[in-house]
This record gives C-alpha cells, structure tokens and sequence, in this order.
C-alpha cells in the first residue's frame, strides 16, 4: 500500500465531514459535549445498538446526572438501571471508575489518555472518543466499524483481530484526523460503518468517499476484512431453584462482585458438570452456595441465552428444602423476598423470564 498523501487524506476528511453534517442521524448523546455523557453513552453502545441504547442512556442520566451522583450510589442501584442492557461489568466498572473521578479528579472528567486509559472500563477506543468528542484532542476512536471502514478503504487483507492490524489501522487513523473537528470525524467514521459501510451489504453507491476506497476499486469489498477463525460457542447447562418459605416468599442470592452477571441477583443454583443429571447439579450448586439441602424437585421451564461467548440453558425447579439457616457460602448475599418485590432488585434477563413464567 503507498503511503497516505496528506492532500488525499484532507480530502478524505472533507469529504467525509460534509456527508456527516449533512445527513447525521440525531442521537441524544450527538447534543452535548459533556465528557460524563459522551463516556456513558459510549460504554452503553459497546456491543449494544443504538436505539436499544438511547431509552437506557436517558433513564441512567435521570438517575445519575453527574459523575458525583453516581459514585455516591449503591452499585445495586446502577445495576437495577441498566437492567437488561445486557454486559453488567460496563456497569460495575462505570460506577467504580466514578469513585475513583470523584476520589483523585474532583468529579470532573480526566482529559489526558493516560489518566483515562488507567480507569476501569476505558479501553483505547473509549478514550480516544472521550478526548476527541468531549475535549477536541486529535485522537482516534477505533471501533469495530471504523475498523472495517478502514480495511476496505485501504484495502487491507491482514486479518482484521491481530494486533498488528488494529495498530496499522489506528495510524491510517490517526493521519486522516482533521486538526479542525477530530471529535465530528471519529463519529463520521463511525456513522459511516453503521449506515453505509455495512458488513454484509455495503451501499457503496451512496458512500462520500467512494472513489478514494480501494476495495472498491478492486471490487472486494465483500471479501473485507478478513476475520480470523472463530470458535463455535460452547453451550452451558445451568440449573435454578424456586424455594418458598412458610411466608410464601422466595429465596434468591447475590452473586459474587467478579465474574458473569457480577452482583446481580438470581435464584439459587448454578451450572451443571458435563457427567451430571440436571438433579445432582442442583442439589451440589445450591448445597455449595448456601448450605442447604433441597429435596422434591418438579420441573418448572427451561429458557435459552446467549452470552458473547457461550450459549446457555436455565432449567428452573420448584424444590422443597430442610429448613436451615442458609449461609452465603459461594455468593454476597441471600434473602427471602416477597414475589411482588422481585421487580425491584436487578436480575438477569434468564432470570427475568424464570420470574415472569411461573406463578409464585
């Protein structure tokens, strides 16, 4: 590949910068420059599309209007908003880099790459639309769509997940970025990728910068980017326990801060062992988590997820217990609820389904 003219990258920009003011769409997070907004709506559009991301950033900043507010919640809180937005630790690590904003930073937003790299949650990319957007700075923000823009515009055959193409594709990045509206091209690099320069079907007659793109020039612009290979999802078997009390409240636990779903709440149980029946993995889960013995299981539904890297099946059962003291022995918390009160702590959407398909 020739190395990039600065003439034919100011172009570029031009050109791109003008398709953008011209046809944008309107997005709340597109109104302010505040960097507390710009970093909560980039965490959310991580791996989340747009319009299921727009009535969750509203309700999050009508919670939490301030980086202050937020680290001054109870973490159960923010996860109780972002409920069913799916990847929990964005949340957890949105509210822990909050406190540490408001404990080193006076609340205000960090504006140097490495005060903001060093925040739990913000990768190159979050950093790089923080500091461009919010504060103006000649940074790139390179997401999977600007990636793939860039992969066809330069024609780049390498696959696209080494880390010796992202680092090439950051600096064709980073020479294309106008000194005048760095924050106003990240975003038409990106807006490019969502409404044009599209995965499968790429509507190259209707790009600004079609004439400078080389896979279309060369017609293979459906052969890119190359992806590397990709393990097929393993599937997971989990199992869930509905326990009652004398009072006909149910029993639920916390889960652990770290790992899947971290401090959400969910029923007692967990995931099976590849040589157990759905009965013995039962049985040990809740008996590892709490202490308790349960017997009498009945069958109540089974609900499919998928996760990023897995697939998984709940299989839920109404159970009957011995009736000691449970103990958190393998989760944060446990405690009887009445049914109407689940709706107020934050569950999994597995769990949610578990909850909305019985009858308590």
């Amino acid at each position: 590949m020739q190395p990039l003219k600065e003439k034919t990258a100011s172009t570029i920009s031009n050109l791109l910068l003008a398709w953008y003011d011209q046809g944008k769409r309107a997005l709340p997070w597109r109104n302010t420059m505040d960097p507390y907004h710009v970093w909560i709506s980039e965490i959310m559009l991580q791996q989340t599309q747009v319009n299921t991301v727009i009535p969750y950033y509203h309700r999050f900043l009508e919670h939490f209007p301030s980086v202050g507010v937020l680290a001054q919640s109870p973490l159960e809180d923010v996860l109780k908003v972002w409920e069913n937005l799916g990847y929990y630790s964005r949340a957890r690590h949105v509210h822990e880099a909050a406190k540490i904003i408001s404990r080193q930073f006076g609340g205000k937003m960090p504006a140097s790459w490495d005060d903001l790299i060093r925040l739990p949650g913000i990768g190159p990319y979050t950093a790089g639309a923080i500091l461009s957007i919010a504060f103006g700075q000649h940074v790139p923000a390179v997401d999977g769509n600007v990636r793939r823009v860039l992969c066809r515009l330069f024609a780049i055959t390498d696959p696209i997940d080494q880390s010796k193409t992202q680092l090439r594709l950051r600096h064709l990045a980073e020479k294309l970025i106008p000194d005048h509206a760095p924050g106003s091209f990240n975003q038409a690099l990106m807006e490019l990728g969502a409404l044009i320069c599209k995965g499968s079907m790429p509507a190259c007659d209707e790009c600004p910068i079609q004439h400078f793109c080389l896979a279309h020039l060369r017609i293979c612009q459906h052969r890119l980017p190359v992806m590397g290979k990709r393990m097929k999802p393993r599937h997971e078997i989990s199992t869930a326990g509905i326990l009652r009390d004398d009072r006909h409240r149910v029993l639920i636990v916390q889960r652990p801060a770290r790992g899947l779903l971290g401090s959400l709440w969910k029923f007692p149980g967990g995931f099976v062992h590849p040589e157990e029946t759905l009965s013995d993995g039962l049985h040990r889960t809740i008996r590892e988590e709490l202490g308790l013995e349960i017997s009498e299981t009945k069958w109540a539904l089974s609900v499919k997820h998928a996760y990023t890297h897995f697939r998984m099946t709940l299989h839920a059962f109404h159970c009957m217990h011995d009736h000691t003291e449970p103990r958190a022995l393998a989760c944060q918390d446990w405690k009887w609820i009445s049914p109407h009160d689940l709706t107020t702590l934050p569950f999994s959407r597995a769990d949610r389904k578990v909850i909305a398909s019985i009858t308590f």
